[in-house]
């Protein structure tokens, strides 16, 4: 079994860096949580594959910086969508 979970790890970090994706999109795509996701590339990665980890770090910090403007944007489009319905009653 811990085979497997460092096989994972590193598989996560891969995908994270390939994709430049962030935590929740990794775990949907992989079908895990976001703890899992989370756990598995700050904690367990740094074991099994430290450079691995350093890029993944560079890049999960590149989505923290910027998390404040996805959800101004997601909301936006959320209020965008309302209007058009409303409209169309």
């Amino acid at each position: 079994m811990k085979g497997i979970v460092e096989e994972r790890a590193a598989m996560l970090g891969e995908y994270i860096i390939e994709k430049g994706a962030t935590v929740r999109s990794t775990a949907k795509k992989f079908g895990i949580s976001k703890s899992t996701v989370h756990k598995d590339v700050s904690q367990r990665l740094k074991n099994v594959n430290p450079v691995l980890y350093k890029e993944v770090r560079e890049i999960l910090e590149t989505n923290k910086r910027q998390r404040h403007i996805r959800g101004g944007i997601a909301t936006k489009h959320k209020y965008e969508l309302l209007r058009k319905v409303n409209r169309e009653k």
